[in-house]
């Protein structure tokens, strides 16, 4: 079944193969992006445990326990999170790389594909699965 959206049709001769396939590499990418909204939340977590370790160090000095302070301090703040990396280098190495890569084939292969076409996989699900002429199963937000 066809998209009643233009711009989630599949374009004029492409199979349900192909657009079957397509669909599942944008679902790859989706994963990919949710990963990196991981990969991202775990940056920031690492981030904010390293400054508040920074204050529970000054808290130990101010309660007199400057040796177990000094330790931390030497040890674990700051620290690498990984060989030679603080998670601002894991990211950008993530993203400049692997991220990078998949998102241009995900482009590449809808463009070639799809037209450009976002989502016609799921447009077409959509299209399957809603109930014709009830409230809240519009077919586009122009029909609403």
């Amino acid at each position: 079944m066809r998209s009643v959206d233009e711009a989630h049709s599949r374009p004029e001769g492409t199979s349900d193969a192909t657009v079957e396939a397509v669909g599942k590499l944008s679902e790859a990418f989706e994963v990919i992006e949710e990963a990196r909204g991981s990969l991202y939340a775990f940056h920031r977590n690492l981030g904010r445990a390293d400054l508040t370790l920074g204050e529970a160090v000054n808290k130990l000095r101010e309660a007199g326990h400057d040796e177990i302070a000094d330790e931390i301090e030497a040890d674990l703040l700051g620290r690498n999170v990984l060989a030679g990396r603080w998670t601002f280098q894991v990211v950008e190495e993530f993203d400049d790389g692997y991220y990078t890569a998949f998102r241009e084939h995900d482009r590449r292969v809808r463009d070639a594909l799809m037209g450009g076409r976002r989502h016609v996989f799921e447009a077409e699900m959509k299209q399957e699965r809603r109930t014709y002429d009830r409230p809240g199963h519009e077919a586009t937000p122009d029909d609403v």
